[in-house]
């Protein structure tokens, strides 16, 4: 048996980059995955993508800082599936700004979806979870879940938060048999990271190739970027607990940006 045969698992943010990996990882591997995502078009077509391989899929439109909308995605996949095993919080986005100059309504924003969606998903889940007994949430952090950097005051907040969370539901959902873990990433090259390449370079005065070698991957072992690939790798570990050992914890991938 695959390690996730009968699992289903709603990933947030799963219609592109580390959200569609994640996706398609936990459907090689047996999952069934609910792909929850802000565009449902993109959502389907990632649905369709998987069915077409011969795993089975569903997508559900969700705005993760819409709580009815959350509530009701949540239901329709308990409605067609009687079970939500894993959650995957993914979804999330980023604005860089110097702290000075930071719009409030920017503020807001990314903190609602980083951290308001992550409590919206996780307790729209907790219920089917405890009723069944089981149940695995996985948040996407960051190397700024441990590390500050220039440009990014709510990001850096947000993904602190997250391990904040997981840990208070790593002991209240001991007892129903529910783990929460934080993975966190470096720098994944993916669109939102391609869209920040040149943001950062022109608020710092430099050019994207700088940004590059100079700040996204500058701390790192061996200046590589981490792949949708590895960060999969992460979150199906974690999503694949057999007991609550590793509750409460959070693994960094970033080739060696930060050491624990």
């Amino acid at each position: 048996m695959s390690r996730f045969d009968g699992r289903i698992a709603i990933v947030t943010g799963a219609a592109s980059g580390i959200g569609k990996e994640i996706a398609l990882r936990l459907a090689a591997e047996g999952g069934t995955p609910v792909i929850a995502d802000l565009n449902l078009d993109a959502a389907k077509a990632t649905a369709e993508e998987i069915k077409a391989k011969g795993g089975d899929a569903f997508a559900v439109a969700m705005n993760v800082t819409d709580e009815a909308e959350v509530e009701k995605g949540v239901a329709d996949v308990v409605a067609k599936y009687g079970k939500v095993d894993i959650l995957v919080s993914n979804a999330g986005i980023q604005i860089v700004k110097p702290l000075v100059d930071f719009p409030y309504a920017d503020w807001k924003k990314l903190l609602s979806i980083h951290l308001d969606g992550a409590f919206l998903t996780t307790r729209a889940c907790l219920k089917h979870m405890y009723a069944a007994n089981y149940g695995r949430v996985v948040y996407m952090g960051s190397v700024h879940s441990k590390e500050a950097s220039k440009l990014k005051a709510p990001y850096v907040t947000a993904k602190h938060g997250l391990i904040g969370l997981a840990k208070v539901l790593a002991k209240e959902g001991a007892e129903h048999n529910v783990t929460a873990n934080v993975v966190c990433p470096g720098f994944v090259r993916t669109p939102l990271v391609d869209k920040q390449i040149p943001e950062q370079a022109k608020e710092l005065g430099i050019t994207e190739e700088q940004v590059v070698k100079n700040v996204m991957l500058k701390d790192t072992v061996d200046g590589q970027f981490t792949t949708t690939d590895d960060v999969a790798d992460a979150v199906l570990y974690f999503a694949a607990a057999k007991s609550n050992v590793l509750t409460g914890q959070s693994l960094v991938v970033s080739h060696g940006w930060y050491m624990q």
